[in-house]
C-alpha cells in the first residue's frame, strides 16, 4: 500500500477514535458538574479536562477566566482547537475523501454524514440544550463508523492501518486520562491514590473514580470483574493490565502488536520490537509493582514510549510526521 494512502487511514481512524474520547471526558465532567461540590472542586475537574489535552496554556490565553461553558465550546466548537471535536470529525472527514477509493461505500457514508450531521447539529443549538445528548452522539457515530469498518471493510492493509490508528490513539487517551485524574486525586486527598487496595472510598471518593471508569465505558465492567467498592488501585489495575477490558493500556497494546505483525515490512522491525518490549512490559507487570515506582512516573514512561512508537509507524509505514 502507498505510504501516503495508508497515513490517510490511519489518521481517519485515530481522529474519530479522538473525538468519541474528548466526548467522553467532557460528558463524565458535564455529569460530575451538576453535583453538589464546591466551587473550586467543579474548576478543578475541567482544568483536569484541559490538561489531558495538553491544552491549558491555549485556553489559558484565550479565555483567561474558566468556566464550564468556555471549556465546552472550546473542546467541541473551536476550531482554532485541533483537537476539537468538530476540528477531528472535519480532519477525519477529509482524511476519508482523501482515500474514498480505499473505503466501502458505507464506511465513506458514515464518515460524511457524521460531519455533515455535527455541523446541523451544532447550528440547531443542541450542544447548548443538551450537552449529554450531544456527547451520546458523537461516542454512538464512533462506534458507528468501527462497527461499518469492520462489517464491510476487506480485511487488508487498509483496514489494519485504520485499526491501528484506531488502538495506537485508544492507548495514549486511556493514559492520558489515568495520569491527570489520579494527581488530581492525590494533591485533593492527600496521596489517596497510593492507598491500600482494599481500603474502600467515601461517598465524594466514589463519584470521582466512578467517574473515571465512566469515561472509558468501564463502571459495569469494574462491578463485573470486582464485585467490590471502587479503589484506586483496583481502577488502575482494570484500566491498565486487564486484557479483556476493551479500553486498557494492554488490551490496546494486545491489538498494535498483532497487527504490526501482520502489515509488517522490510524496515518495521525496530519498531515492532519497540511495541513488543511495551507490550511485555504490560502483559508481565503487577499493579503493586506500578504503584511502588510510582504511577505519574510510569504513566508519564508509557506516553513517551508510545509516542515514540507512534513516530516509528509513520517512519516506517506513514508519511514522517514533520518535526519542528
Amino acid at each position: 500500500m502507498l505510504s501516503r494512502t495508508a497515513d490517510h487511514l490511519f489518521w481517519m481512524a485515530r481522529y474519530t477514535e479522538r473525538a468519541e474520547n474528548t466526548a467522553r471526558m467532557l460528558d463524565v465532567n458535564y455529569q460530575t458538574s451538576l453535583l453538589p461540590q464546591s466551587a473550586e472542586v467543579a474548576e478543578q475537574g475541567w482544568w483536569a479536562m484541559l490538561d489531558i489535552s495538553e491544552l491549558t496554556d491555549v485556553f489559558d490565553h484565550k479565555y483567561g477566566l474558566l468556566s464550564r461553558d468556555d471549556v465546552i465550546d472550546f473542546m467541541v466548537r473551536d476550531m482554532t482547537n485541533a483537537s476539537s471535536i468538530m476540528s477531528c470529525l472535519r480532519a477525519a472527514r477529509e482524511n476519508a475523501r482523501a482515500v474514498r477509493g480505499s473505503l466501502t461505500t458505507e464506511v465513506w457514508e458514515t464518515v460524511n454524514t457524521t460531519w455533515l450531521e455535527v455541523q446541523r447539529l451544532i447550528a440547531d443549538g443542541v450542544l447548548k440544550e443538551d450537552p449529554a445528548r450531544f456527547f451520546e452522539w458523537v461516542k454512538f457515530r464512533s462506534h458507528l463508523a468501527r462497527g461499518v469498518q469492520f462489517g464491510t471493510m476487506l480485511k487488508d492493509d487498509a483496514f489494519h492501518f485504520m485499526r491501528l490508528g484506531t488502538f495506537l490513539e485508544r492507548a495514549d487517551n486511556t493514559a492520558r486520562i489515568l495520569d491527570v485524574k489520579f494527581q488530581a486525586s492525590s494533591g485533593r486527598e492527600g496521596g489517596a491514590a497510593e492507598a491500600d487496595p482494599d481500603q474502600g472510598s467515601g461517598p465524594n471518593d466514589f463519584y470521582h473514580w466512578a467517574a473515571i471508569l465512566r469515561s472509558v465505558s468501564g463502571f459495569e465492567v469494574y462491578r463485573k470483574v470486582y464485585r467490590a467498592v471502587i479503589t484506586p488501585q483496583r481502577v488502575a489495575e482494570l484500566l491498565i493490565l486487564r486484557p479483556d477490558m476493551p479500553r486498557s493500556l494492554v488490551s490496546s497494546m494486545d491489538e498494535v502488536v498483532a497487527i504490526l505483525h501482520t502489515v509488517r515490512n522490510q524496515q518495521s522491525a525496530e519498531t515492532e520490537r519497540q511495541a513488543g518490549k511495551l507490550h511485555a512490559d504490560l502483559k508481565y507487570a503487577r499493579i503493586d509493582d506500578i504503584f511502588a515506582v510510582g504511577l505519574h512516573a510510569y504513566l508519564t514512561s508509557f506516553l513517551e514510549r508510545i509516542g515514540d512508537l507512534g513516530n516509528g509507524i509513520s517512519r516506517d509505514f506513514l508519511v514522517p510526521l514533520q518535526v519542528a
